[in-house]
């Protein structure tokens, strides 16, 4: 693999204000996984307090922030490791800064996304229909959609007249409906961090990346914070039929999440999360670049809503989960031939930012060749076993 322009110190991909922020995530120093706080510039070791992250947020009191640690120095110092580029010997490795949370994700939450989505099944995943298709359903839909919110009087009477009209589909149910499309993005522990490969299928045609914020949520259901993601979505695979959508969102190295959690604090509230602008660029070994965005002011479902409709009475997550939650973002530049829209190639580099939550960026390969993942939650209770972190 060639080296990236992808830096290796920890500042150079923290949000803008660092030094006021209080960032939680994992490390790992050589040793194994361990649950690290960056306050006041400095980076604290907490594996003393809680050997997981997931440990450590059910066990904070309402309102309260993780406390002391061991001080392992100013974050200005601190270099990473990363799967690809100069090697950096010694440098510890960030990891992804959830553990033993679910991997959730909340889909079809802004009105273009759900318009993609509904291409998507009307074009049965073929890229070479979808340009007819968004014409004809952005004009006789698009303002509409915008407008209307889900669950409302107004939009069961949409849902009336798209069926009359011939235009119903299960993307707009959960787009304007009572319920949200949530679903499990995959297992406990498989996400990457940054500066990992990030995998998509040999066997897709038509991919893109999909920037969006999520959120950390602990067994009670409280919010602690937030942190950037890139839920990987094979357009191809889920366009042939809804019933893919676990091969379309769940392979090798399909979840990246990073580069920590920011958590709420005097600083950054849940309200910051609401009117985030998050972006996203490609940059091809082709020479190919795109640019995004993703406005969270447009979401359709309030963030507080998506977390109520995923824990509940009827669904517990007795360690949390972290919810990712959904994108406006859907590229349909055109990569190689007009008409074939967007799609991944290998040794694309792909940055996900927003200024509150720093740069998540990471490089695809082919899910095959990804490392493959191999260290599980047996794993993880081993490993922390032998350092002497576990404890009734």
């Amino acid at each position: 693999m060639s080296a990236s322009p992808v830096p290796a110190s920890l500042t150079d991909f923290l949000p803008a204000d660092w030094r006021d922020a209080q960032l939680l995530g994992r490390m790992d120093f050589g040793q194994g996984p361990t649950p690290v706080l960056i306050k006041g510039g400095r980076l604290h070791d907490l594996s003393a307090q809680a050997p997981t992250v997931s440990d450590l947020l059910n066990g904070l009191p309402d309102g309260a922030l993780p406390d002391g640690g061991t001080d392992l120095g100013d974050v200005s110092a601190l270099k990473v490791a990363l799967q690809w580029g100069e090697p950096l010997p010694g440098a510890p490795t960030l990891l992804p800064p959830i553990d033993l949370h679910c991997i959730k994700a909340a889909g079809v939450t802004f009105a273009v996304s759900a318009l993609e989505r509904v291409i998507e099944e009307r074009a049965r995943g073929d890229y070479a229909k979808a340009n007819a298709i968004r014409a004809d359903l952005s004009a006789r839909i698009g303002t509409d959609l915008r407008a209307v919110k889900p669950g409302s009087a107004e939009a069961a009477s949409l849902k009336q007249a798209l069926i009359a009209d011939g235009l119903w589909s299960q993307y707009l149910e959960v787009a304007i409906g009572p319920d949200a499309e949530i679903f499990t993005k995959g297992p406990t522990l498989s996400s990457v961090g940054w500066g990992a490969y990030i995998g998509v299928r040999s066997d897709s045609d038509w991919n893109n990346p999909e920037p969006e914020l999520a959120l950390a949520v602990d067994g009670k259901g409280r919010v602690h914070g937030a942190t950037l993601g890139n839920d990987v979505n094979l357009r191809d695979f889920e366009g042939r039929s809804a019933l893919l959508l676990s091969k379309a969102k769940d392979n090798n190295a399909s979840c990246a999440l990073g580069p920590f959690i920011r958590l709420f604090d005097a600083t950054f509230t849940i309200d910051d999360v609401r009117n985030a602008e998050v972006t996203v660029s490609v940059t091809g070994e082709d020479g190919f670049v795109l640019n995004g965005k993703s406005n969270m002011a447009f979401i359709s479902r309030d963030p507080l809503d998506l977390v109520s409709q995923t824990i509940s009475k009827n669904h517990q997550y007795p360690d949390g989960f972290v919810l990712f939650m959904g994108t406006l973002f859907a590229p349909i530049d055109d990569r190689d031939a007009p008409g074939k829209g967007f799609t991944h190639k290998k040794g694309d580099i792909v940055t996900i930012a927003s200024p509150r939550l720093g740069s998540l960026s990471n490089k695809v390969v082919g899910c095959h060749e990804a490392p493959e993942w191999t260290f599980g939650i047996g794993d993880l209770m081993r490993n922390l076993a032998r350092r002497g972190l576990l404890r009734a």
